[in-house]
């Protein structure tokens, strides 16, 4: 049974930061792609940062890049996402996903969590 369970969101004032985690089922944490992507409210899914550990390759989008860090802790199976210098326009709903490709689209992943919300104001 996968699962990815994130936790972490919450509500903070402008600037401020927050640690999204994601705990993932052995077998997806260690051989897929895993990524994280947030939905505003009106707006479509979109690709924050994703990591490939297979080939040491990340991704971070350029509206967060400086500010948004991904992360992973193998003794955990866990996915982070550190944010910082929160701007109201990353609240969303934040998602962790697992696929075979890493991929700034949402279709290329397979396993989604149950999402957390971020809320910045």
């Amino acid at each position: 049974h996968v699962q990815l369970v994130e936790s972490g969101g919450g509500s903070v004032q402008p600037g401020g930061s927050l640690k999204l985690s994601c705990e993932i089922s052995l077998y997806i944490y260690s051989s897929y792609c895993m990524g994280w992507f947030r939905q505003a409210p009106g707006t479509e899914r979109a690709a924050v940062a994703a990591h490939y550990t297979g080939t040491a390759t990340t991704y971070v989008a350029d509206s967060v890049k400086g500010r948004f860090t991904i992360a992973r802790d193998n003794a955990k199976n866990t996915l982070y996402l550190l944010m910082s210098s929160l701007k109201p326009e990353d609240t969303g709903m934040y998602y962790c996903a697992a696929g075979r490709l890493l991929s700034v689209h949402g279709y290329n992943y397979d396993f989604w969590g149950q999402g957390t919300q971020v809320t910045v104001s």
